[in-house]
């Protein structure tokens, strides 16, 4: 492997990663109704979440190209001698006998329609979270997805925690509420800071300048909060997401770029038959009015480019995503996701989105330090203290069972991932693992990746 190769796959994965967010929040900002008004505050902003939701899918369709592309390399460069497949191969007196997952194809292949039903209900509670919200902590709040995930592998994979994963779950969720409590007292704090300017600007204004008559406006604490509780909510059907997926890999075999085009294709399906359903509530949220929401998109050139930036990042995330998992490790993915929060973070303030404001900017800090620690205890990327770790790390272990771990590694490392999937959190969509690496279930690495 040339040397600079997994450091473009990692670069690649942290441009991609942050340019996501990045760039939902920017098309967030658009104006496209209104825009010539003087009056700042008769501007209207795209406020889509449902289109944004079927730009991401659209982009997740995207990874059907290398599969289509490596599809018409095989059949061009396919040899005339053809061996027998593995499969016809009897194996080897006193060899183990291997576990064959069914391929999944035919009707099964609609299975897949649940996760991506997790999948649009996620992805759409968390575009509304990010309108409410800096995208920085809209990026940390969603840390709580490791919370989530543990829960629900318990309850519904029959996983054993261990009691430093518990803590490290309770770590997470300090650490979300201290990122959410930080935000909500940065932005109270900005809108005071420019309260007195406000004041002096309004009262030179005419009075058909003023917005128009109306309830009061929300503060900005309030605003937060309300989005730090979408984005949360959001989480719980990632985390169902990630359990719906390994049920599914656990019985069937599906290459994860194809997982991945399929799930977008069943969303973007999703979207538009329900787009008729949802025309019904236009009057009842902004958010479900999509002919307004299409007219806005096509009239308004920043909003459509930036949703076809939206798309293209996100399908190459899911490339670099897959890359850095299966030629590096889920190791370095779970870090390179870490910097990708601590990206977004630096470029938002660069950018005048955020600011820091001391010592309220070092609630988030300290917020961002217990989610990272949390979610690293949780992967077992750190060592956890020694009163929290589990008896059977101090036990000696049989050398029967080192040769059988060994052996695991092995074949993981060299053939699973071509012939299966693997867990939603190896394959880079969060950064975080339902179980330590020595727990996951032999035979049956399952997932996908996104944004």
């Amino acid at each position: 492997m040339p040397s600079l190769y997994v450091p473009i796959l990692v670069t690649g994965m942290l441009i991609t990663g942050s340019s996501n967010s990045l760039w939902s929040k920017w098309q967030d900002m658009q104006c496209v109704e209104n825009c010539d008004n003087p009056n700042p505050a008769r501007h209207v902003l795209y406020e889509q979440p449902v289109w944004q939701t079927l730009q991401m899918f659209l982009g997740e369709m995207l990874c059907f190209l290398p599969v289509i592309y490596a599809w018409l390399a095989s059949r061009r460069t396919q040899s005339a001698v053809q061996l027998p497949i593995e499969a016809e191969e009897e194996p080897a007196a006193g060899s183990k006998a291997e576990i064959t997952a069914e391929h999944l194809h035919g009707w099964k292949i609609l299975f897949l329609w649940f996760p991506a039903a997790c999948d649009l209900t996620g992805t759409t509670l968390m575009n509304v979270g990010l309108l409410y919200t800096p995208v920085s902590i809209y990026q940390m709040t969603r840390g709580a997805l490791v919370l989530f995930v543990g829960v629900l592998s318990v309850i519904f994979l029959r996983r054993r925690l261990w009691l430093y994963q518990w803590t490290s779950l309770l770590t997470v969720m300090a650490g979300v509420s201290l990122v959410g409590f930080s935000g909500s007292m940065i932005k109270d704090a900005v809108k005071e800071d420019a309260g007195f300017a406000g004041v002096v600007r309004a009262s030179v204004r005419f009075l058909d300048d003023l917005p128009p008559p109306g309830r009061a406006e929300e503060p900005e604490v309030t605003k937060v909060l309300i989005g730090v509780f979408f984005i949360l909510f959001a989480q719980v059907f990632t985390a169902t997401q990630f359990v719906v997926e390994e049920k599914i890999m656990a019985r069937y075999s599906v290459a994860p770029l194809v997982a991945v085009g399929y799930e977008g294709l069943f969303g973007a399906l999703t979207i538009v038959l329900a787009m008729p359903l949802l025309a019904h509530y236009s009057e009842v949220s902004p958010f479900f009015d999509l002919p307004r929401g299409w007219h806005q998109m096509i009239d308004t050139p920043s909003v459509l480019w930036s949703g076809v930036v939206i798309a293209i990042s996100i399908s190459l995330f899911n490339f670099f995503g897959l890359s850095v998992t299966r030629h590096v490790s889920a190791t370095v993915r779970s870090l390179t996701d870490t910097c990708r929060t601590l990206s977004i973070w630096v470029v938002s303030l660069g950018l005048g989105w955020e600011r820091l404001m001391w010592p309220i900017s070092l609630l988030q800090v300290v917020g961002f330090g217990l989610l990272v620690y949390g979610t690293f205890l949780f992967n077992s990327l750190v060592r956890p203290p020694a009163f929290l770790r589990p008896a059977i790390e101090s036990a000696p272990v049989p050398s029967l069972l080192v040769e059988d771990a060994e052996e695991s590694r092995g074949l993981l490392s060299e053939h699973v991932l071509d012939e299966t999937a693997a867990l939603p959190a190896d394959l880079g969509q969060s950064g975080f693992d339902a179980l330590p690496p020595h727990e996951h279930p032999s035979g049956a690495e399952s997932a996908l990746t996104r944004r």
